[in-house]
């Protein structure tokens, strides 16, 4: 028996999911009566509206798979001379991703605030920190983060990767972009190749 499509995405609490994504008309009124995230990306996707399709992504996908998306799509736009910083924040993310140990993803937020928290590679490593149980600092009274918040990272990373260094080329990026998260909403690895210059 084969899976459903975008199987990955969480789909029960789509009317909480609704109303973070900040989205405007058109794209509210297409989607304010979709059934879950799959319909409402699908949608978005039919009517080309990719940076709203992106943010259903970035809220949608399970924690691991949206930050494990950014890092896909900061890689694609990553320029040459990255930032030390810069790279050590997407490490850091990727990292937490395939191990998710709670040191990695402080590390990660860490590698973010030395990055400035001004690129797509450091919104990612936020969105890993803010996947986790507690933004309090070890050893203190754990303070969770509000379910929405790597959602609201990762949609920052994704975005931000889009218009780098040549905001000409969004909308073909976010069409690259969403192909990708939805390959990872099937199960898939969602790698997109490095940008050609």
């Amino acid at each position: 028996m084969s899976k459903p499509a975008l199987a990955k995405l969480r789909t029960t609490d789509w009317p909480v999911v609704l109303p973070r994504l900040a989205l405007l008309d058109p794209a509210l009124s297409l989607v304010a009566r979709a059934v879950d995230a799959g319909a409402a990306l699908e949608t978005l996707v039919q009517a080309g509206l990719f940076t709203e399709a992106a943010k259903v992504l970035a809220f949608a996908l399970p924690k691991r798979e949206s930050v494990w998306w950014a890092c896909m799509c900061a890689r694609h736009t990553m320029p040459p001379a990255l930032t030390e910083a810069d790279r050590q924040a997407l490490e850091a993310a990727e990292k937490w991703v395939f191990k998710g140990e709670d040191t990695v993803r402080r590390e990660a937020f860490a590698h973010a605030e030395k990055a400035g928290f001004s690129s797509p590679e450091a919104w990612a490593a936020v969105g890993a920190f803010w996947s986790g149980d507690s933004m309090s600092p070890v050893g203190q009274a754990a303070v969770a983060p509000a379910p929405h918040l790597c959602g609201t990272a990762v949609s920052g990373s994704v975005l931000l990767a889009a218009v780098r260094g040549q905001p000409a080329r969004r909308p073909a990026r976010l069409t690259r972009f969403v192909a990708a998260g939805r390959e990872i909403a099937d199960g898939g690895p969602g790698r997109i190749p490095p940008e050609e210059a």
